[in-house]
């Protein structure tokens, strides 16, 4: 039975993944947050990735496999801190993982790194162009990131790498921004936009990464859902009412209202939606929660 180190434990997905993971792996968790929500059996270490202390995690457990899932993907922190520990964090992750033996490595992307483009194709395969920093910049951190890890799987070829890209994720435990979005009343949209979106509940994410581990994947792989929807159907489906706006109106309301950058906006403008074919091959993965259900999740009170 291999041993997993998850970082990012604390957070709504990494308890996710934490409980499908420990009926195959010995867990271990590592965070700066505490685990308030710990599961009493798993050894916990409250570290910063960029601590000194946080190779200690790796002499005392000497992990086979790592997760890595402690980003700062939210707008709350400035963007030097987002840098620091997204990019910082992640090369000093990585360099522990070559130094201590570790067979197996799994960094959580985004499908957002792709960027939001209205030249996008329908769906993106894994070798379309990282495009996100051109029009989003306040993300160009997930896109090193990214970078970093797909990097550091051609280099060091002795260890299974994987980079997985899924598509946005919505449930009751994940904190994510579409999910924050298509919970506001009314839901902004840009008027004479509806581009067609993807889904993936936290359930099938947490499924997806757990199956990467098991499998020992290498490679970069998109996760995509179980469909696409246009994003005023998403809505809808999800309670909401849209209140279309301006783009110049819409850009200003996302940045004083919502707390969102600029750049956020072509998400709801453009389209962003990837071809998850190469992981399903590979893996043998299906969504088992659907679009509606995973909607009715959103939904209000």
């Amino acid at each position: 039975m291999q041993k997993v180190l998850i970082t990012g434990i604390a957070s709504g997905l990494g308890r996710l993944v934490a409980r499908r993971l420990r009926n195959t792996c010995q867990v271990v968790g590592a965070d700066r947050d505490q685990w308030t929500a710990r599961l009493p059996e798993l050894p916990f270490y409250r570290v910063d990735l960029r601590a000194r202390g946080f190779e200690e995690v790796f002499r005392a457990e000497r992990p086979d496999a790592v997760v890595h899932l402690g980003f700062v993907r939210h707008f709350r922190a400035s963007a030097n801190e987002r840098y620091d520990v997204n990019v910082r964090g992640t090369r000093r992750l990585l360099d522990h993982c070559r130094r201590h033996g570790v067979k197996r490595v799994l960094v959580l992307s985004t499908s957002y790194v792709y960027g939001a483009m209205p030249e996008n194709p329908c769906f993106m395969d894994e070798e379309y162009p990282l495009s996100a920093s051109r029009n989003y910049p306040e993300i160009r951190d997930l896109v090193e990131v990214d970078t970093i890890a797909t990097s550091f799987m051609w280099r060091h070829v002795d260890i299974d790498t994987s980079v997985i890209r899924p598509v946005p994720t919505l449930g009751y435990y994940v904190e994510s921004t579409i999910g924050s979005y298509l919970r506001t009343n009314p839901v902004v949209v840009a008027m004479g936009f509806d581009p067609m979106m993807q889904f993936l509940h936290e359930d099938d994410l947490a499924e997806a990464v757990a199956l990467s581990v098991e499998k020992g994947l290498r490679g970069v792989y998109n996760l995509a859902g179980p469909g696409q929807v246009p994003l005023r159907v998403a809505i809808r489906e999800t309670g909401g009412r849209a209140l279309p706006l301006p783009d110049p109106v819409l850009r200003r309301y996302a940045s004083r209202v919502m707390g969102l950058p600029s750049g956020a906006i072509d998400f709801i403008k453009f389209p962003c939606t990837i071809d998850g074919a190469r992981f399903v091959r590979d893996t043998g993965f299906r969504p088992q929660v659907g679009l509606k259900e995973a909607f009715r999740g959103v939904r209000r009170v």
